[in-house]
C-alpha cells in the first residue's frame, strides 16, 4: 500500500496569469488581477470588481483546437487548459500507462452558457446543445476527454468554496489506499451572472479591491480560474524516476453546521479541519511554517478563520496571508489555485504579501504578512472554507 502522495505536475489559469510561471511572477511582484466587469453583461458591472481572465471563449477554444460546433462552457474550457498544463508539467506522455483518475471540482458548471441562451432555447435549436453542458459533471467529462482518461474513475466534487481542496483530499486518499496510481485533482469555475447575482443578494461583494483580514473590509471580489495538480504514488515515482514538486501530507474537512451561508463566529469547522489535517500528517502546530488562509475579506470569514487560527496555533501563529486580493475568490477552484501557490511557496521559500491591508481587526491582534518575505519553508497549510462552515485544510510539504 502506498503511503506517499507526491505532486509531480501543476497547471493554472487565473486573472494573474495563463500558466504557473505567469502566476508566480504576479505573486512576487504584487500584480493584482482585479478590475471592473468587462465580459459579462450584468447590471452590476459598475458596482463591483472581479478577477477576470483576459482570454475570450473563442481564444480558449482555439487553444484546445475545438471545432465551432462545440458545446464547451467557459468552466470546461478553463479546466481543460489547466489540466493539460499539469499533465505536460508532469511529463506524462501516456495517461493510461498507470491507473489514473480525475477528481474535478466546480460550483458554476455550465451556467454561463445556459443563462446566456436561456431565452433562445425554444426558438433557436442551435443553442440547445448548451443544455447538455449545464450540469457540473459535464465539465469534468470534457476535461477527462481532453486528457484521454479512459476506463477509470472520473468524478466531480461540488462543496462550494472548499470543493477543490476536497478534490485534493479524495485524490490523496485514493492513492494512499492503493485504488489508483495517479490522480489529476483540482477545480474550475468561470464568472457568471448567476453567481454575481447570488453573492450580491448575500450583500458580500465589494465595490473596490478586497482587503483580507482588514478591519474595514467590505467584501469579496469574485474571480474565475482553474488549476490542477498531478498526484502520484511512491511506486510511480520510483518506476519513472520522477521529479517531485512536493507532497500532500495531511488533510481534513469538517462542517460546523452553524448556518446555511456562514461559518460560526468561533471558527468551529475550520478549527476541526486544521486539527484533522495535522493529525493525518502526524504534525504539531509548531511544524507549520506558513498558512495560505482562505481570507475572503468578508466580515464573517475573516473573523471566523482568524479565531480558528488562534485556537489551533495559540500564541505561536505562523506567518499567514490570503492571496485572494490577487485573483479574487475563485469559488470551487480556490483550493486548487491556492494549492499551486502553496507548492510554489515551498519551492521558492517565499511568503506572499496580504495585499491591501491597512487596519488591524479589533477582535484579535494577529496580523497577516504584509510584505513579500523570504523564509525557509518546509510545510504550508492551506485553508478552504465553504458555505455553512464546510471547511477543508490541506498540508503540503517538501518532505515525504
Amino acid at each position: 500500500m502506498s503511503k506517499g502522495v507526491a505532486i509531480t505536475g501543476m497547471g493554472i489559469i487565473s486573472a494573474i496569469g495563463n500558466n504557473v510561471t505567469e502566476n508566480y511572477q504576479s505573486l512576487i511582484n504584487g500584480k493584482k488581477g482585479i478590475s471592473r466587469v468587462s465580459k459579462i453583461n450584468t447590471i452590476h458591472k459598475d458596482d463591483i470588481m472581479v478577477g477576470e481572465i483576459a482570454s475570450t471563449n473563442l481564444e480558449l477554444e482555439q487553444q484546445l483546437g475545438l471545432t465551432p460546433d462545440n458545446n464547451y462552457s467557459r468552466t470546461a474550457l478553463l479546466g481543460a487548459i489547466a489540466a493539460k498544463q499539469a499533465i505536460q508539467d508532469a511529463g506524462i506522455s501516456d495517461i493510461n500507462t498507470y491507473k489514473t483518475g480525475l477528481v474535478s471540482a466546480t460550483s458554476v458548471g455550465g451556467m454561463d452558457m445556459t443563462e446566456t441562451y436561456y431565452y433562445d432555447y425554444l426558438e433557436n435549436k442551435s443553442t440547445q446543445k448548451y443544455i447538455e453542458g449545464h450540469h457540473a459533471g459535464d465539465s469534468t467529462q470534457k476535461i477527462a476527454e481532453q486528457l484521454g482518461i479512459k476506463k477509470s474513475l472520473v468524478t466531480t466534487i461540488s462543496t462550494a468554496c472548499s470543493s477543490a481542496a476536497n478534490a485534493i483530499m479524495l485524490g490523496a486518499r485514493l492513492i494512499k489506499s492503493g485504488k489508483l496510481d495517479r490522480v489529476i485533482v483540482g477545480g474550475a469555475d468561470c464568472l457568471s451572472k448567476f453567481t454575481i447575482n447570488g453573492f450580491k443578494t448575500l450583500m458580500i461583494l465589494s465595490d473596490t479591491y478586497n482587503t483580507p483580514f482588514d478591519e474595514n473590509r467590505k467584501g469579496l471580489n469574485l474571480g474565475e480560474a482553474a488549476a490542477f495538480l498531478v498526484l502520484e504514488s511512491d511506486e510511480v515515482i520510483a518506476a519513472e524516476k520522477k521529479e517531485v514538486l512536493g507532497y500532500v501530507k495531511g488533510y481534513g474537512n469538517a462542517n460546523d453546521a452553524y448556518h446555511q451561508t456562514a461559518s460560526s463566529e468561533n471558527g468551529d469547522g475550520a478549527t476541526l479541519a486544521m486539527q484533522k489535517a495535522l493529525k493525518v500528517a502526524a504534525y504539531t502546530a509548531k511544524d507549520i511554517d506558513y498558512i495560505n488562509a482562505h481570507g475572503t475579506a468578508t466580515g464573517n470569514n475573516d473573523l471566523s478563520e482568524g479565531r480558528a487560527i488562534l485556537r489551533v496555533f495559540g500564541e505561536e501563529i505562523p506567518d499567514f496571508s490570503s492571496t485572494k486580493a490577487y485573483t479574487g475568490h475563485t469559488l470551487a477552484a480556490a483550493g486548487a489555485i491556492e494549492a499551486v501557490y502553496a507548492v510554489l511557496a515551498l519551492q521558492h521559500n517565499i511568503i506572499y504579501p496580504n495585499l491591501n491591508f491597512k487596519t488591524q481587526m479589533k477582535e484579535f491582534d494577529i496580523t497577516p504578512q504584509l510584505e513579500l518575505k523570504e523564509k525557509e519553508l518546509h510545510t504550508v497549510l492551506s485553508n478552504s472554507l465553504g458555505f455553512g462552515g464546510n471547511c477543508s485544510t490541506v498540508i503540503f510539504s517538501k518532505e515525504q
